[in-house]
C-alpha cells in the first residue's frame, strides 16, 4: 500500500512521519532481537501457516484502490497482517506490518483522512508462539511499502528474500511514495539472497514466492502447499479487496497497469488448476476467517 499526493496531504508530510516512527523503533529493535522467547516453540513436522495482526488502516475515503471509481467517496477499512510460516527446516515471515513502534500510539495515528493503529505488537505475538525475532530464519517482503516493511529492523539476523527490481524502485530518487527507506535500511548488513523470479524457499515446493509485478516493480505474492488445508495463496498488494481480486480492479497508484492486470490473470490461473484459497491480505473478511491466533492452518 502506499498514499500518493492525490489523497491530499503531501508526500513530504506523511514521508517524515514514515520516518521518524522507522527511526524510532529500530532504537528498540536490538532490544527486541536479543530478548529470548518466554518459552521455546515445538518443532514441527508440517508446514504451519500463522495469521498476525500487525496493524489496521482506515480510509475515509478509499476512491484510490480503483481507477474506475467503485470506491469513490467510501470509507474502505483495511488490515494490515504479517505470517508466520513454520517448516520443517525453518522459519519465514512473510511481511512486517505497519511497526510495532504505532502501538505506542493506543488510539491510533490520523493524517488528513487515514487512520492507522497498531493494536497488539509483532514481537509479542511471537513471543506468544514460542519464538523472539531471532528465531525467524528467512524474512520475504511482497513489497516494499513501509506497511509491509514496519518491522524489518527486528530481523537483521535473517536472510531477507529480496528482488533487486523491488529494490532499486525503494532506493531510486526521489524516494518513492509509501516507501520507507529507514525502514528496509538493514539490507545493507543482513544475508540476503536474490530472487528474480518465481522462488522456492525451503526446497521441497512447499513454499514458493510467485512473481508478481504491477502494484511495484517486483512485487510477489506466497504461495503454500499444506497438507490438510492444501494450497493457500497470500497476495500481498495483488489486489487490496476480494472484490477487486474478483473484479480485476487496479487501483490508481500502481505502478503499471498492465502489470498489474497480468499479474491478477496469472495467480487466477494458478488459483484455479491448483484449487487454491487465495488469501486477500489487507481485505478484513479474508484476514478474519483465518484460523484466529495462535491458532494456524495446515
Amino acid at each position: 500500500m502506499s498514499f500518493p499526493p492525490l489523497l491530499g496531504f503531501s508526500s513530504a508530510s506523511l514521508g517524515a512521519q514514515v520516518r521518524r516512527l522507522a527511526v524510532s523503533f529500530s532504537l528498540l529493535a536490538g532490544v527486541f532481537a536479543l530478548a529470548p522467547s518466554a518459552q521455546a516453540a515445538e518443532p514441527v513436522s508440517s508446514v504451519r501457516l500463522y495469521a498476525l495482526d500487525c496493524g489496521r488502516v482506515h480510509f475515509n475515503d478509499g476512491g484510490i484502490f480503483s481507477d474506475t471509481g467503485e470506491y469513490d467517496g467510501k470509507p474502505l477499512d483495511l488490515a494490515a497482517p504479517c505470517f508466520v510460516i513454520r517448516h520443517p527446516k525453518g522459519t519465514l515471515l512473510w511481511d512486517t506490518g505497519l511497526g510495532d513502534a504505532l502501538a505506542k500510539n493506543k488510539d491510533g495515528v490520523d493524517n488528513n483522512g487515514i487512520h492507522l493503529a497498531v493494536p497488539v505488537t509483532l514481537a509479542s505475538q511471537l513471543e506468544r508462539i514460542g519464538l523472539a525475532p531471532a528465531d525467524i530464519n528467512v524474512v520475504g517482503f511482497s513489497h516494499f511499502h513501509f506497511d509491509h516493511t514496519g518491522n524489518a529492523a527486528l530481523f537483521t539476523g535473517a536472510t531477507w528474500l529480496i528482488n533487486k527490481a523491488e529494490l532499486d524502485f525503494a532506493l531510486s530518487e526521489p524516494t518513492p511514495f509509501g516507501v520507507s527507506t529507514e525502514a528496509i535500511a538493514g539490507y545493507k548488513n543482513v544475508k540476503v539472497q536474490n530472487v528474480e523470479g518465481d522462488y522456492d524457499v525451503f526446497g521441497d515446493g512447499s513454499v514458493r514466492l510467485l512473481k508478481a509485478p504491477g502494484h511495484t516493480p517486483g512485487h510477489a505474492v506466497l504461495m503454500l502447499r499444506l497438507a490438510k488445508s492444501g494450497v493457500v495463496i497470500l497476495s500481498g498488494d495483488l489486489a487490496h479487496t476480494h472484490a477487486n481480486y474478483d473484479q480485476r480492479r487496479v487501483p490508481a497508484f500502481n505502478f503499471n497497469r498492465a502489470d498489474s492486470l497480468a499479474s491478477l490473470d496469472r495467480v487466477h490461473a494458478i488459483a484455479k488448476r491448483l484449487k487454491a484459497r487465495v488469501v486477500i491480505q489487507h481485505d478484513p473478511k479474508d484476514f478474519a476467517a483465518l484460523p484466529h491466533f495462535p491458532a494456524y492452518l495446515q
